[in-house]
């Protein structure tokens, strides 16, 4: 596996080693030694999640708060998204600023985010994303941000026939969580 780490302290882009022939191609999405060398430290996944979303559903940007944060590893195995990680580590040279990516079933990258930040994507295609976190939900640790926030800065690359759930919809404002 190749990792570049981005330019938010512990946020890692992860490309694995991808074996391809005329049947197809194999890779080790997952190995949780090499991962945590990856990191710096030692993440245990507790919950695996599957979502599938048309193309220009936004999910997020979605935050579980202490005792509850998640770190979370994503990747796509069908379409394309936009996916945006939020810094909220209050200490953080970084916090409030965001990274945002590309992942897609033709890259194969994957993004590790650090417990302590939002998180949200928008599907550029129709899209199936898959990602590993190392919490548990929390329904009462929930915080929906939203992610039109002009304060955040955030460009998404689908700004018309943008959908979202209600509880996007009614996302709070940044300011509001501190």
């Amino acid at each position: 596996m190749k990792h570049i780490s981005l330019e938010i302290d512990g946020v890692v882009l992860i490309t694995p080693k991808v074996y391809c022939d005329e049947r197809g191609y194999f890779f080790e999405s997952f190995n949780q030694e090499c991962f945590n060398k990856l990191i710096g430290s030692n993440e245990i996944f507790n919950q695996d999640n599957h979502s599938y979303s048309k193309k220009g559903v936004l999910r997020g940007m979605h935050l579980q708060k202490d005792p509850h944060a998640q770190g979370k590893l994503v990747r796509v195995i069908r379409g394309e998204i936009f996916d945006v990680a939020l810094d909220l580590r209050p200490l953080s040279k970084t916090f409030k600023k965001y990274i945002s990516v590309t992942l897609s079933e033709k890259n194969q990258k994957q993004l590790w985010i650090p417990p302590g930040f939002a998180h949200g994507f928008i599907a550029l295609s129709d899209s199936e994303v898959i990602y590993k976190a190392t919490n548990f939900y929390n329904k009462a640790s929930e915080v929906s941000i939203n992610p039109f926030d002009e304060s955040l800065g955030i460009k998404w690359p689908i700004k018309n026939k943008v959908h979202l759930s209600e509880k996007d919809r009614n996302g709070i404002n940044i300011e509001r969580l501190f």
